[in-house]
């Protein structure tokens, strides 16, 4: 079990990392960049239910921080889990 919650630990923290370059990126690349593009079509569909509940709050879109925070719960819910049956 302790091998399959560090997999899944990695996996969300992977998720994690592509989220906040695509916030990063967002403000500097072109939206039609194919690295963009290619980064916008993986975070945009887990983004989309979030931004129905946020609005824009001046110009700044507080989605992708709404997304860490709830993958970094579901990282410590699963690594809680998973471990809890040793």
């Amino acid at each position: 079990m302790i091998i399959l919650a560090q997999i899944i630990h990695r996996l969300i923290q992977l998720c994690v990392l592509v989220v906040l370059v695509q916030a990063i990126l967002s403000y500097f690349v072109d939206p039609y960049h194919p690295v963009r593009s290619f980064i916008d079509r993986l975070v945009n569909p887990f983004l989309a239910p979030i931004r129905r509940v946020i609005p824009l709050i001046g110009n700044f879109d507080f989605s992708p921080l709404v997304l860490i925070v709830l993958l970094q719960i579901l990282d410590s819910i699963t690594t809680w889990f998973l471990l809890s049956f040793l």
